[in-house]
Formats: C-alpha cells, sequence, structure tokens
C-alpha cells in the first residue's frame, strides 16, 4: 500500500515563503501523478497544483504566479514553493497520488498545517 509523507509546513507571515514535501512509498511500478490539495476551516477542499509522471503541471488560479509543483526526476516525490502567502492560504494541505490510469487522487498523506498570518 502507497504512503505519503509530508513536511514542511508551518507558520509565516504574510509575503513569507514556505517549501512543502511529499514523498511516495510503497510498491509503485511507474512515476504516477500527484497533487496538492488544501481545506481551510469551513471550506471545500480544493486542488492547489497537480503535476502528472511526465512533468506537466497545472495550477489553482489563486496561486498562479505564486506557487510552483514540482518533482524529483523518475520519483514520486513532489515538492510545493510557496511565495509571497496570503492569510487566505492558511489551511492544510494534503499530497496526493493517482494510480496508474486514475485522473483522480487515490492516495492521500495526513496533511500538514500551513498559517499565515497578517
Amino acid at each position: 500500500q502507497v504512503q505519503l509523507v509530508e513536511s514542511g509546513g508551518g507558520l509565516v507571515q504574510a509575503g513569507g515563503s514556505l517549501s512543502l514535501t511529499c514523498a511516495a512509498t510503497g510498491s509503485i511500478f511507474r512515476i504516477n501523478d500527484m497533487a496538492w490539495y488544501r481545506q481551510a476551516p469551513g471550506k471545500q477542499r480544493e486542488l492547489v497544483a497537480g503535476i502528472t509522471g511526465g512533468g506537466r503541471t497545472n495550477y489553482a488560479d489563486f496561486v498562479k504566479g505564486r506557487f510552483t509543483i514540482s518533482r524529483e526526476n523518475g520519483k514520486n516525490t513532489v515538492y510545493l514553493q510557496m511565495n509571497n502567502l496570503k492569510p487566505e492560504d492558511t489551511a492544510v494541505y494534503y499530497c496526493t497520488l493517482n494510480r496508474g490510469g486514475s485522473r483522480w487522487p487515490d492516495y492521500w498523506g495526513q496533511g500538514t498545517q500551513v498559517t499565515v498570518s497578517s
């Protein structure tokens, strides 16, 4: 079974930066599509950024130009570099991994808290 281990969350002032890391472990036979989601209290979980096994990326409009998703070449390890953070970015951030052939997440990390103070 696949496990996702996240790190890098914390408290930062508005305008600051954080970098999140997610490493997938287990019996994985391909370079999988992965993504970052987030959920703030009282709000719906939403996609932040995704990256395919081949490195193609997509971003939610609210993070374009501020966040960058990337991965280690040939590995199921992904990063989320977050710059110019805003208080509204405060949320629990989740790493996900899709099984081969899936367009949606099949595995989820435990989440890491990101808090941005004004």
